[in-house]
């Protein structure tokens, strides 16, 4: 195999010095060309400087640097702890407010309210830290699925014939001589001695899919440019494409580029779930703080009870807090994270973030394994006047085939795979090869020597390669040559990517062919390119914009290969910018640019990271797609951050969502499983904070108009803890199929709307009710009085719970469920049962409950069917006003209206 050298000399190698390179951090990069402007030191120096040769380093000097320099591995994260994170969950702003009313309860002498609220705090916590340690576990697994090796170079001893050897690349150490070949990852970072043909896939690193070009560089001062267009630099994080190599090591572990996105990015932001969270809890706090006074007050000034009152004003304020809420919360999102799991291989690694994907409007993607697939495809074969030219491409192929063949290559290149796909047996083998020159990424062409049967006494060269290189060797006028190359530079700048084919007849000869017979030839026409689609990818697409999300592809790769997939995935690319576009906008600026902007090109980490911070400042819950070290920031910057489990070490820990695959289907999945589960949570705020907020408004009127406790305390925590365990099927419900429509984020102005209409015709259903126990107990003596007002309302308030929970799902309709009632109706049947069996029951007297007379059913019946009709109506008109503020909002009205979807304080 042909092979360009820039060996560091074959001279004599150096002996080993103990001031050698282990003397301090191996950050031998640096000395090398990093940043523009400067050159770096020869392949020579850097090997001396390495204390090492191009036979590589002895077994002796190799341990010893991996005892000073440690394991080539990433520095690892430290796993949390179950306990850990069980003290974590305890910080959740819900569970605080729970953890607070336990404690006034305790101090209260409210031992069973302080119990109950006890049980659920470590049921919820133990529910979130069991689901996210097992996330952590599968995630360790996916690690261990990956191990590697590397074909180092290493000698037994000084004098010994150095040896190939296949090692754990975790025993690499600066120094190292290594093979690399096709499909290999790079270890480490390494700088090229030798090299044929060898082209590299940066996309973990740049976000460019094209595979570059890298080859030795042996002069000083003449590599300027940025650290990752150095030819003669490969990096830890990439994979060899085509081609073959034997490099140095030059940084391992920690000192690689690669190992920089390690970094901790510092404290995240609060995503969705957290302001939803923070919101909603504060409405609560609110209530809580208010609730207690008034009754205190009310019973002091008008009944003259004080401080006996305060047992029952705890208990009012207790009963206005959801208690089941970290609970259902918690066993939404686990139920969903687990079914994602078991169904499409989906690892949520923090719980919330399933109510994080649920809430997405804005998906920002890379472009290269998300909408295209990392190879090309031929697009089309043209000749000189733009005409379709299948004779073009039939040569192309051949030259592919006969260059693979003689060069000896070990595979193709991914645009040889491409034109080989597409030819016919038969058109490769018209020809007889005689002779091949491989490709070079200094003459950017390659060429194959072939003999056409039936011909004596000539030979065709077969010339492929870059349209500039191609054309500058062609027989033609200038103005023709500038015609040629505008028209290649409007195909580059369409997206599709340019070769140019050229032949040439020479007399037949057997010495070898040099690159200076590649001239004058024959122009024949263009070969272009195009990124493959990952076939799943329109549909994704299609399916994402029905569920209201936008997508923004965020991509390091050209401009107009972007626009390209976008069109051909049918997403409208729009005006694509480019970094350079965004560097002199202001954050407020980005965002406005951001929201009516689809893809972003020649995008850096940093520009990637910023746009996806300026989406969610203006509103956005945003999710981000990536699978490699540039993508890092953005990762940590999203909302949720997605990868797919075939992602860089350091993006699956970065990322809160792991995918099977890298497939926007997958995400689609995702999304559905965390709109469902935040409906049912939704739902269940709903149903609970409008009848809570009843109930307490029409506690307070009761304690204004009766000479007695409204329900003792220990009623108020019985018929808590019925509504609660009655609740818990919220977390099995499957919420209406409109949920989908639209991403579902928990907005706290919106429900305190919702929960105030419904809570004061609640408390007009309850105030109903103390007009009917009048008339009920009309007469009775006033001893049974207060027991059965106490049973009335306890019955009423139970059913009237009951349904709430049928009749206030949103999306639902009447008919809807009646041959299977489903979990919600069930625990809606359980709650009716209990309302109606539990005075009547033995537990009733120790409660201080009693029987109720007939009458007061048949009165409770007509203020029930009345309430019933008064829900419905009420709902279908919020459904309607809802609808109607919905429609005819896009995303860009969207980012204009952030605050009222995320006003969570």
């Amino acid at each position: 195999m042909a092979e360009t050298s820039a060996t560091a000399g074959g001279g004599a190698e150096r002996p080993a010095r103990a001031d050698g390179p282990a003397a301090e951090e191996p950050r031998v990069l640096q000395g090398t060309p990093g940043g523009k402007g400067h050159g770096g030191p020869t392949a020579l120096q850097l090997l001396r400087r390495l204390d090492s040769g191009p036979r590589g380093l002895t077994q002796t000097q190799a341990d010893e640097r991996l005892a000073r320099f440690g394991e080539n591995i990433l520095p690892a994260r430290r796993p949390v702890p179950w306990f850990e994170r069980f003290l974590r969950s305890l910080r959740d702003p819900f569970t605080a407010v729970l953890l607070c009313l336990g404690l006034v309860s305790a101090l209260v002498a409210s031992w069973g309210t302080a119990s109950v609220i006890t049980v659920l705090v470590v049921v919820s916590c133990v529910l979130r830290s069991s689901g996210e340690h097992r996330a952590d576990r599968s995630m360790a697994a996916l690690r261990d699925l990956v191990a590697s090796t590397a074909t180092v170079l290493r000698r037994t001893d000084a004098d010994a014939v150095p040896t190939d050897r296949d090692l754990p690349v975790d025993q690499l150490v600066p120094g190292d001589v290594i093979r690399l070949g096709p499909g290999d990852l790079v270890p480490a970072d390494v700088r090229l001695l030798r090299a044929g043909g060898l082209t590299v896939y940066q996309a973990a690193l740049t976000g460019e899919s094209a595979p570059v070009a890298k080859y030795p560089v042996d002069a000083p001062g003449t590599t300027a440019g940025e650290l990752f267009e150095q030819p003669q630099l490969c990096f830890q994080g990439s994979s060899v494409a085509s081609g073959s190599g034997t490099a140095v090591v030059v940084a391992t572990g920690a000192h690689t580029r690669f190992a920089e996105g390690h970094r901790d990015p510092g404290r995240r932001e609060a995503s969705a779930f957290d302001r939803s969270v923070h919101g909603i809890s504060w409405i609560l706090i609110r209530f809580m703080l208010l609730t207690p006074p008034l009754v205190l007050m009310a019973g002091a000034a008008l009944r003259g009870r004080g401080l006996e009152t305060l047992p029952f004003a705890v208990a009012v304020a207790v009963g206005m807090t959801p208690e089941m809420l970290p609970v259902i919360i918690t066993t939404c999102l686990a139920r969903g994270a687990s079914l994602l799991a078991r169904t499409h291989g989906v690892i949520v690694k923090r719980l919330p973030a399933l109510h994080d994907l649920g809430a997405i409007d804005v998906l920002c993607v890379d472009k290269t394994g998300t909408l295209t697939q990392d190879r090309p495809v031929v697009d089309r074969a043209l000749d000189a006047d733009g005409e379709d030219a299948p004779e073009v491409l039939r040569r192309a192929a051949a030259a592919a085939w006969w260059t693979l063949q003689l060069a000896d290559l070990p595979a193709p290149d991914a645009l040889d795979e491409a034109l080989l796909q597409t030819a016919d047996e038969d058109d490769l083998t018209a020809y007889d090869g005689i002779a091949a020159l491989p490709f070079d990424p200094v003459r950017r062409l390659t060429t194959a020597v072939v003999r056409t049967p039936g011909t004596l006494g000539s030979h065709t060269l077969l010339v492929k390669g870059a349209a500039e290189a191609v054309l500058e060797r062609c027989a033609l006028d200038p103005q023709e040559r500038a015609r040629l190359l505008a028209r290649a530079h409007e195909l580059t700048d369409d997206g599709l990517r340019v070769l140019a084919v050229a032949t040439a007849v020479r007399p037949a000869r057997h010495r070898d062919y040099t690159p200076a017979d590649e001239r004058g030839l024959t122009f024949e026409g263009f070969v272009t390119l195009r990124d493959a689609l990952v076939p799943s990818a329109a549909e994704a697409l299609r399916v994402l914009a029905d569920r209201g999300v936008a997508v923004r592809v965020l991509t390091g790769d050209h401009p107009g290969t972007a626009a390209r997939a976008c069109r051909d995935l049918g997403l409208d690319p729009g005006e694509v910018r480019t970094a350079a576009d965004l560097d002199g906008l202001t954050d407020a600026e980005l965002g406005e640019l951001a929201d009516r902007t689809t893809v972003f090109a020649r995008c850096t980490p940093e520009h990637k990271a910023r746009i996806t911070v300026a989406l969610r400042a203006r509103g956005h819950a945003t999710g981000y797609l990536g699978d490699g070290v540039n993508d890092l920031p953005a990762l940590h910057a999203a909302d949720v951050g997605i990868c797919p489990r075939d992602a860089t070490d350091l993006a699956r820990e970065s990322a809160d969502v792991v995918l099977a695959d890298k497939d926007l289907t997958a995400i689609s999945h995702a999304i559905t499983a965390g709109r469902y589960s935040s409906g049912n949570i939704g739902t269940y705020l709903r149903v609970t904070l409008s009848s809570n907020l009843g109930n307490v408004i029409a506690m307070l009127a009761a304690g204004i108009l009766l000479p007695f406790l409204p329900m003792l305390p220990t009623q108020v925590l019985v018929q808590n803890m019925c509504f609660d365990a009655a609740q818990l099927a919220f977390a099995y419900d499957r919420p209406a199929p409109g949920t989908l429509k639209r991403p579902t984020v928990l907005r706290s102005r919106d429900l305190l709307g919702f929960i105030t209409g419904f809570g004061l015709l609640n408390a007009v259903a309850d105030l109903a009710t103390f007009g009917v126990l009048a008339l009920a107990v009309h007469g009775q003596g006033t001893a049974n009085d207060e027991s059965v007002f106490h049973s009335g309302w306890f019955t009423e308030n139970l059913l009237t719970q009951a349904l709430v929970m049928l009749l206030l799902r949103l999306g639902r309709r009447g008919t809807e469920g009646r041959r299977k009632p489903g979990p919600v109706g069930w625990g809606a049947t359980a709650l009716t049962v209990a309302g109606l069996a539990l005075p009547l029951s033995p537990l009733g007297p120790p409660l201080g409950m009693t029987a109720l007379p007939a009458l007061y059913y048949l009165l409770l019946a007509a203020v029930l069917g009345l309430y019933a009709v008064g829900l419905v109506a009420t709902r279908s008109r919020y459904e309607r006003r809802r609808s109607e503020d919905d429609g005819g909002i896009s995303h860009s009205d969207q980012g204009a209206r952030g605050e009222r979807i995320h006003d969570g304080g």
